[in-house]
């Protein structure tokens, strides 16, 4: 997949254009795409990082203590979410029922309206208690009402839709818009929210114009389509106009299908329409909570979604019109894009086709760009629903000489439907230096064409389709089972690299954590070959359902030509599986000198406050540099494989001196830079997945080129201590019933009540920050009564010397037999520190009841281990 200059070369069909016309402002750039409903689950899950990188502008979620899901309790995650960057919290107050449709009690209709009301009544007193926090709080009272409370079914008013007789419901709103303002005057109120844009909207605000009960926010939902966004948001702004009230901001707070969610190629679709329509939007709640709906893994990182959310948060400036080869027609090539005058910057991200197509600037003016552009090219891939994702990749960095009608054209030849793509331009012509790509030789093999033998064979699909959005996404559309607990099958991929070397190898897969063949063990364990021989053992990845894609990952070393790759339900050296799992694909890649370089961050494209990009640098790497003056940030989002040490080079041309952060942490080392160009090399201890990295000026104006991260070894060594060797009281204990845990022992039943604890006797060598790494695992599930499975995300009180104790947040891992790490900063004392752990069941929001559905643990997380690291040595 290559991006290239334009040449005359004449192809055999034109490839589809997609124009940006940069002299064509659209409004000012929105963000509305990046909402999330039921994505957050309590501070920490998804961490602050996952948070704020993804640029989060508005949550939907239950009422506070309300019983439909574990987690997700609106005044739990109001400070996180807003101190993240976020803007608002919109609550759904009828959430504070269980079920769905909502069980609210009641003899009749104005009897359930009247209790409903006391729960509002309670709701609202707690909001007024988060001080400055409640501004970003939208009260939505009824969550489609035509459907259930004012619907026709056994737990409406009366059994009668307000679509076909709106009185009740009309009724009702104003009863309840009138209190939630009598008791907060400056309440924000959102509604009706329906399950679609119904024609009869349009009468409701005509009730509303006519009884002062106008909500100060639209809402409704779009499970359609992306083309579904634009013409039902030009159908209400018409409803408005007639009926004479707004325009109101808009939040369709539900939008995408499973088989949208977590592929960049299709989510950039809903983004192009959302953006465009300069609105507020929630990704839809499918699954699980907590994940930012299928964009948060494990405990810190990100799939291939989050990196599109990450791209699309870190536009600015405003929006240019962008012209698809199929305008508003999903499953079709669509983008956005910006300019921002004054950082000299257009930023283009579109997707959703296969094959080639040209990416046409118009209107390129010179005085902003000058006569020659610096072009990078970014692909950002489907990694699947729980599998991590690097940073973007690389595909071309270059110089393009803009023609004399101010265009220039971008060839992207072999796109993948299901992947994204970035284009930032900048001036060129000032002597920058392009980057290598970071991508080489790589190739897909589909394991539905794969070769399968032994017993259990089962070619499976097709799954998710445009013509069935509510099964999950798959390469390919089908998938392979067979490798499971007593099977003898093998499934052989025959494969052909193009030159002697290491190679990457990505197995794209699934077991369901509850389907009983992998309840047994967990993960399921697979056996690999190439040609026969080198065999390796491979743990394969859960999901909260079937066709729920993560990816494990190992290097293989082959020479040029043809190989044959198996995965084997059995092998004579190494054993059998036991579980049940399918296969989706096998990626394979070439790691060469473009993979194994450090990763590039170009100080022009990161975040920056209080200062703006240069483009007058000759040698600079990319198009220009940032001088920093004092107080002036650049923060760029940083992907680690794993938690541990990398080498951070700070790339800079000299001017003045910085000083870094790393996770908002301001870092004890040495500032960096100085009068003169260089490199200042730190060691971090970085997150497994996604790192804040925020470089500030302190003095004079330093001139930031660039970071470059690697991983690096020797400098910051863990001091590791098994759980076992801790010390239990109360009812901890050390079991052996988790295989994979290290040394085939942990720690369990840390919790219900402080005498049952876990406490660690740590030694720092030196006072300060520490990164303290906990290896877990947490398959705690709440019973539901909806098609969301409900997992739960365990808590650890850990208490440092005696001081107060700090609560942290364990996402589930699926099984109790997978564990994950979570790294957290603790302050240390030089010398021996005690670490506690303890939990307890939390109480609601008032402190005078429980949950009575068991979504509350009172139970730590499994341990296994734990692990100490100075955060940072320059």
């Amino acid at each position: 997949m290559l991006a290239v200059p334009a040449t005359g070369t004449a192809r055999a069909a034109e490839p589809e254009r997609l124009t940006i016309d940069l002299a064509t402002n659209t409004g000012a750039f929105h963000g509305g795409a990046s909402g999330t409903l039921y994505g957050v689950y309590g501070d920490g899950v998804p961490s602050r990082n996952i948070l704020e990188g993804m640029h989060v502008r508005t949550v939907s979620t239950k009422a506070q203590d309300g019983p439909q899901h574990p987690g997700a309790d609106a005044l739990e995650i109001l400070p996180p979410f807003v101190d993240s960057g976020g803007q608002d919290v919109y609550i759904y107050m009828t959430d504070i029922y269980r079920g769905f449709p909502y069980q609210w009690p009641g003899a009749d209709g104005p009897a359930r309206l009247a209790d409903f009301k006391e729960k509002i009544r309670k709701q609202v007193q707690q909001v007024l208690t988060m001080g400055d926090y409640k501004d970003h709080v939208v009260y939505v009272p009824f969550n489609e009402p035509e459907g259930n409370m004012f619907g026709t079914g056994t737990w409406s008013y009366n059994k009668v839709s307000w679509l076909n007789d709106p009185q009740y419901y009309f009724a009702a709103w104003k009863e309840v818009y009138r209190l939630i303002k009598s008791m907060d005057p400056e309440a924000r109120i959102a509604g009706p929210n329906t399950s679609v844009l119904y024609d009869q909207v349009k009468g409701f605000l005509e009730y509303a114009k006519a009884n002062d009960v106008v909500p100060d926010v639209m809402t409704w939902h779009e499970l359609s389509s992306p083309a579904a966004v634009r013409t039902s948001v030009a159908r209400y702004r018409q409803m408005e106009k007639q009926v004479g009230v707004g325009p109101l901001p808009i939040n369709v707070n539900e939008y995408g299908h499973n088989y949208h969610l977590s592929v960049p190629g299709q989510v950039v679709q809903w983004v192009s329409a959302i953006e465009e329509s300069k609105i507020d939007a929630d990704l839809a709640y499918w699954n699980i909570d907590g994940n930012l709906n299928d964009s948060a893994v494990e405990a810190n990182k990100g799939n291939g979604q989050w990196w599109l959310f990450n791209a699309y948060g870190q536009m600015s400036g405003h929006t240019v019109k962008v012209t698809a080869p199929h305008p508003n027609v999903q499953y079709t090539l669509q983008g956005v894009a910006t300019l921002d005058e004054d950082k000299k910057q257009s930023r283009a991200i579109f997707g959703g086709k296969s094959g080639d197509a040209d990416i046409v600037f118009q209107h390129i003016d010179p005085e902003v760009f000058g006569t020659t552009v610096h072009a990078t090219v970014q692909e950002i891939p489907w990694t699947g629903q729980v599998g991590d994702s690097a940073q973007p990749l690389r595909l071309a960095d270059q110089e393009v000489a803009v023609g004399a009608d101010g265009t220039v054209t971008l060839p992207l030849r072999d796109m993948n439907e299901m992947s994204a793509y970035q284009v930032i331009l900048s001036p060129g012509g000032n002597g920058g230096v392009p980057a290598d790509p970071s991508v080489s030789w790589r190739k897909t093999y589909e394991a539905e064409n794969a070769t399968y033998t032994g017993s259990g064979y089962s070619r499976n699909g097709p799954e998710g389709t445009p013509a069935n959005v509510g099964k999950f996404a798959t390469s390919g559309a089908y998938n392979v089972g067979g490798l499971r607990t007593g099977s003898d099958g093998v499934l052989a991929f025959d494969v052909e690299v193009p030159q002697d070397g290491t190679y990457d190898l990505s197995v794209f897969a699934n077991s369901y954590n509850l389907y009983d063949l992998v309840k047994e063990q967990g993960p399921t364990n697979v056996f690999l070959r190439v040609d026969g021989k080198d065999p390796q053992e491979l743990r394969l990845p859960l999901g909260y359902k079937w066709v729920v894609w993560g990816h494990t990952d190992t290097t293989v070393k082959l020479t040029a030509g043809k190989h044959r790759i198996t995965l084997a339900a059995t092998d004579p050296d190494l054993g059998v599986t036991k579980g049940d799992a399918i296969i989706d694909k096998i990626d394979l890649a070439l790691r060469d000198q473009h993979v194994t370089a450090p990763a590039i961050y170009e100080a022009e494209y990161a975040t920056l406050a209080g200062a703006r990009p240069g483009y007058t640098y000759p040698g600079a790497s990319g198009p220009g540099a940032v001088p920093l003056p004092t107080g002036g940030s650049a923060t760029f989002w940083v992907h680690a494989p794993a938690d541990g040490e990398a080498t951070v080079s700070v790339d800079h041309l000299g001017g003045g001196k910085a000083a870094l952060s790393l996770n908002g942490e301001r870092l004890d080392v040495p500032e960096v830079g100085g009068g003169k160009r260089g490199t200042d090399r730190v060691r971090m201890f970085l997150s497994g997945g996604v790192n804040k990295i925020t470089v500030t000026g302190i003095s004079r104006e330093l001139r930031l080129d660039r970071l470059r991260v690697a991983p690096s070894s020797g400098t910051l060594v863990p001091a590791v201590y098994q759980a076992e060797h801790a010390t239990p009281t109360g009812a901890a204990k050390v079991t052996d019933a988790y295989t994979f845990a290290d040394g085939g022992k942990a720690v369990t039943d840390i919790g219900a009540g402080t005498a049952n604890a876990l406490t660690f006797d740590v030694v720092a060598e030196r006072p300060g920050r520490h990164a303290l790494t906990i290896r877990y695992s947490n398959a705690e599930q709440a019973p539901a009564t909806h098609y969301n499975p409900d997992p739960i995300a365990r808590h650890a009180d850990l208490s440092v010397n005696g001081g107060p104790a700090r609560r942290i947040l364990f996402p589930t891992t699926f099984h109790f037999n997978n564990f994950w790490e979570l790294t957290v900063p603790v302050t240390l004392k030089k010398g021996t520190n005690r670490l506690a752990f303890t939990a307890d069941e939390l109480p609601d929001f008032n402190g005078d009841t429980y949950n009575q559905y068991d979504q509350r643990s009172p139970y730590a997380p499994v341990i296994d281990r734990i692990a100490v690291t100075r955060l940072a040595e320059k």
